[in-house]
């Protein structure tokens, strides 16, 4: 630059740099760290919240979000008994939706809900790393996310 030679070394070179699957265990760890400090266990529900799983584009056409929807009960059932698949959908006229992106998965006992959290917590979904939490049950049922 200038009058002075720039000179560029790589940050992390040869063995220290992490590989692609070391860096999924990584931030899969760094998520079920986080959400044992956020969530203790007395705090399991039978209703699991999924961030980051959709976005609000993902969920404007009628037939794709039938599609997702289809998809999520597919996906999730297997881990218990599944009540429930609510998925908030974007107001029509652009105001804000209060939970929109996230999904709600109600299974009949908290065991299937914990089945769900720990195989659904890190898996990917139409590109996205979901982020599994337990929610509270009467927000849902007050009609609030």
């Amino acid at each position: 630059m200038g009058d002075k030679t720039l000179t560029v070394k790589r940050a992390n070179q040869g063995a220290n740099q992490p590989k692609p699957e070391q860096e999924n265990l990584l931030f899969q760890a760094q998520q079920i760290a986080m959400q044992r400090l956020l969530q203790p266990q007395s705090a399991a529900t039978k209703l699991v919240c999924l961030t980051q799983a959709l976005s609000e584009d993902d969920l404007k056409d009628d037939e794709q979000y039938e599609d997702i929807v289809e998809d999520m009960r597919q996906e999730v059932r297997r881990h218990g008994i599944l009540v429930n698949v609510i998925i908030p959908r974007p107001n029509p006229n652009g105001e804000p939706s209060p939970g929109v992106g996230k999904v709600f998965l109600e299974y009949s006992d908290v065991d299937g809900a914990k089945k769900a959290l720990a195989a659904m917590n890190g898996r990917k979904f139409g590109g996205n790393q979901v982020v599994a939490v337990f929610h509270p049950e009467k927000k849902v049922c007050s009609g609030g996310v």
